[in-house]
């Protein structure tokens, strides 16, 4: 297995510069229209990200177990080749949109990933806001670990989704060439994403590609201007509150749930689901659905 770089590690400069250059457009050219950056917001992101640094640590020990079991076990082998990396990365990205899809359908998934969707604000530090439970994602993968792809190959290609994000994280980019926006996730795809309106939410799951989106359905293009954040916003800039609030919520309502029906729906149904009301008694009302 060849040495593969640790490309987020790589990218720390690029985040930095790209970021400050962000800062300074706003600075010198103000966009009343924009959501910009606020000080608290922008340091509780880059908290965030540098707290998921430590507890990714964590969570990669039992997950590179499970992982090394399921490769030693495979008879098959990818090597790593120039023809074969592409081919790796078009795997991986396709197993991102399912897995990020399903962590905004999923409610104890979309507790993970609705950290991610917390801000208000849509700037290069929104891409650093990284949840503190990512092992969620892991299982998502195991199809390119039994198909002979080995757990460091696995571990490049998600790096390089991810750095790829960064730079979608931006309203300085307004929509780019019509090629370019139907083939590649991008500023505009991503914002649809982040948006808090109804015929926004649940959109444009992509990681590097948008065809997924468009071949299965979930893709809408950006003609409103999003409003950021969560459809019920948290109102915190206290990373520990960011990072658990909605296990907690998913906590409060097992404990008032009458069934056990009513308790796998709390954690495996959508996150605005709500139970049918008894026979004879009005329906409850439906709490709003707190996805971006």
């Amino acid at each position: 297995m060849p040495n593969l770089p640790d490309v987020v590690l790589w990218s720390i400069p690029a985040f930095v510069l790209l970021t400050v250059v962000e800062l300074v457009s706003y600075r010198i050219h103000p966009d009343e229209d924009a959501a910009g950056y606020e000080t608290k917001d922008a340091v509780t992101s880059i908290g965030m990200g540098l707290g998921s640094l430590v507890f990714d640590f964590l969570w990669k020990i039992p997950i590179v177990a499970v992982y090394t079991a399921v490769y030693e076990l495979t008879p098959l082998r990818v090597p790593v080749l120039w023809w074969t990396v592409p081919l790796m990365l078009l795997a991986q990205d396709f197993c991102y949109y399912w897995q990020h899809r399903e962590h905004h359908v999923i409610r104890i998934l979309w507790a993970c990933h609705v950290v991610h969707h917390s801000s208000r604000k849509f700037n290069l530090t929104t891409a650093l806001r990284q949840p503190w439970t990512s092992a969620t994602s892991w299982p998502f993968y195991l199809p390119m670990i039994a198909l002979g792809v080995h757990p460091a190959a696995i571990a490049f290609c998600y790096s390089v989704n991810l750095v790829y994000q960064f730079w979608i994280h931006t309203e300085r980019i307004d929509k780019l060439p019509r090629p370019v926006e139907y083939v590649f996730n991008t500023p505009s795809h991503h914002r649809v994403h982040h948006a808090s309106q109804g015929g926004y939410l649940d959109r444009n799951f992509g990681g590097i590609l948008i065809i997924w989106d468009r071949i299965f359905g979930s893709w809408v293009g950006e003609e409103e201007k999003p409003v950021f954040g969560l459809t019920k916003n948290i109102n915190t800039y206290n990373p520990l509150r960011v990072a658990t609030h909605e296990y907690a919520a998913i906590a409060r309502d097992l404990r008032a749930a009458r069934s056990w029906r009513e308790r796998a729906g709390r954690v495996f149904r959508g996150p605005g689901w709500q139970p049918a009301a008894p026979a004879g008694q009005p329906e409850a009302k439906k709490a709003p659905e707190p996805a971006a």
